[in-house]
């Protein structure tokens, strides 16, 4: 049985591209879910498909960072998936078979590329973040929300809305401050 793998990283972004050709290329079952991949740690339809897998069965996703993100990452489940006697399919690397000597070579290159892809895309972030501080144009993150100020502003009568309003914040941050 094929069995399909999906990720996205945030709500925004969209799974149907994957899902198209995870169900072109015969996935039975499919997991997918929206949610960053920089660890393994909480992807829960990961964890789904990786304990649903039998003996026999291929894991399939669109491209290595769908799955994984680091190389010690993509080993581990690699590793878990062939203690199981499941292989693994990566459709845009059409070459990729684990099961043979060239396939496993092949995957850790590319599992190195891509880590080595997320490394310097962090690098560049932090090098205009510093470039955007030294020329004062960083803000940064909003400062936290003053529950105090909140709260003195509800115990003045206001609304949720009307702090917000005030403060130059959201509802929402009104009311996780009010319930903190």
């Amino acid at each position: 049985m094929k069995v399909g793998y999906a990720r996205v990283s945030s709500v925004g972004q969209s799974l149907d591209v994957q899902l198209a050709a995870l169900e072109a290329a015969h996935c039975e079952r499919i997991f997918a879910e929206k949610r960053s991949g920089t660890t393994t740690s909480g992807r829960s339809e990961l964890a789904d498909a990786l304990s649903f897998v039998r003996e026999g069965d291929t894991l399939v996703v669109t491209r290595l960072d769908r799955l994984a993100r680091s190389a010690t990452d993509l080993h581990n489940i690699v590793k878990q998936l062939a203690d199981k006697g499941v292989s693994f399919q990566c459709l845009q690397q059409g070459g990729m078979d684990t099961t043979s000597s060239t396939g496993k070579l092949l995957l850790g290159v590319l599992a190195s590329i891509a880590e080595f892809e997320a490394d310097i895309r962090r690098e560049r972030q932090r090098e205009g973040i510093d470039r955007a501080k030294a020329a004062g144009v960083y803000k940064g993150r909003k400062p936290s929300v003053d529950a105090s100020a909140v709260r003195a502003l509800r115990d003045q009568g206001l609304g949720g809305s009307e702090i917000a309003k005030q403060l130059g914040i959201g509802r929402a941050s009104v009311y996780r401050a009010l319930s903190g």
